[in-house]
């Protein structure tokens, strides 16, 4: 019973919008540590300006989510090219790029959280939008 539900969570494809909430939240998971480990990295080590690291760390924690969307989240919707698919989903990142860019902005500057606290405010914020967004905008078989 417990095999087949772990079965059902992590393996079946399905366009079941909680279990693919579920799913994304392990790939935006991992996109954040991509995201947030390259933000520090480029900031911390590199002496990168953070408002430009983190584009830089946006920009590969969208790829990284994209190839693992594609591959366990969420099902091809047939209306459009894969690669018109992969533009849509990296536009609907850039608008969460935005987000996320003026979210450590007033956080970070204005508020004065530091840069790494206005990043998880802004994860936070910009993981809803870009699931649903991708859920019912571009996924979505309807």
């Amino acid at each position: 019973m417990i095999k087949q539900w772990l079965y059902t969570l992590f393996v079946v494809p399905t366009n079941n919008w909680l279990l693919q909430l579920f799913r994304y939240g392990f790939v935006g998971g991992m996109a954040f540590l991509v995201d947030y480990g390259t933000l520090f990295a480029l900031t911390h080590y590199a002496g990168v300006p953070y408002l430009w690291s983190a584009a830089i760390a946006f920009l590969l924690g969208l790829i990284t989510n994209y190839l693992i969307s594609i591959s366990w989240v969420f099902q091809h919707n047939g209306k459009m090219q894969v690669w018109q698919e992969f533009l849509f989903f990296a536009f609907i990142g850039v608008i969460g790029l935005g987000l996320n860019e003026l979210i450590m902005y007033i956080g970070s500057d204005l508020i004065h959280l530091h840069y790494m606290i206005s990043k998880l405010i802004s994860t936070a914020i910009v993981f809803f939008w870009n699931f649903f967004a991708r859920k019912f905008l571009l996924f979505n078989k309807k």
